[in-house]
């Protein structure tokens, strides 16, 4: 199978009933929200519907799409959504080594990976929906 020329992802933005955004800590990019590739004939909800569910065992309801930020050059659009948890329990995974609710400005702190604050900022900022980054 040829690799898709396009990669499309989803990520949540997932905060709880205390405003604390759940954070899950991957094996290469440290803490981040969690996301992940759009599977054939899937839509861009249901996808990070599944990937929160996969990654860290909480079921989600999309609340709001926030936006997109494109990687031009690597040819990578990441859409990333709002939502709330109403199920499931926090899990550990392969893609979740430690997982949990932080307080926004402690979790600011934690995501260093590129963009990844950035991307969450804009998510929380309702005034720059929809957003398109493009770099």
């Amino acid at each position: 199978m040829t690799p898709p020329k396009h990669v499309v992802s989803a990520a949540t933005i997932i905060l709880n009933e205390a405003n604390e955004i759940l954070l899950i800590k991957g094996p290469r990019r440290g803490w981040e929200m969690p996301g992940g590739q759009i599977e054939e004939g899937e839509s861009l909800r249901e996808a990070a519907i599944r990937e929160a569910k996969e990654e860290c065992g909480v079921d989600v309801e999309i609340t709001k799409f926030c936006g997109i930020f494109q990687n031009v050059e690597s040819s990578i659009c990441n859409t990333l959504f709002l939502a709330k948890p109403v199920g499931g329990e926090l899990t550990i995974t392969s893609e979740a080594l430690e997982v949990g609710y932080f307080p926004l400005e402690k979790a600011y702190e934690m995501v260093t990976w590129t963009n990844f604050r950035q991307r969450i900022e804009y998510s929380l900022n309702e005034a720059l929906h929809p957003f398109l980054i493009e770099f």
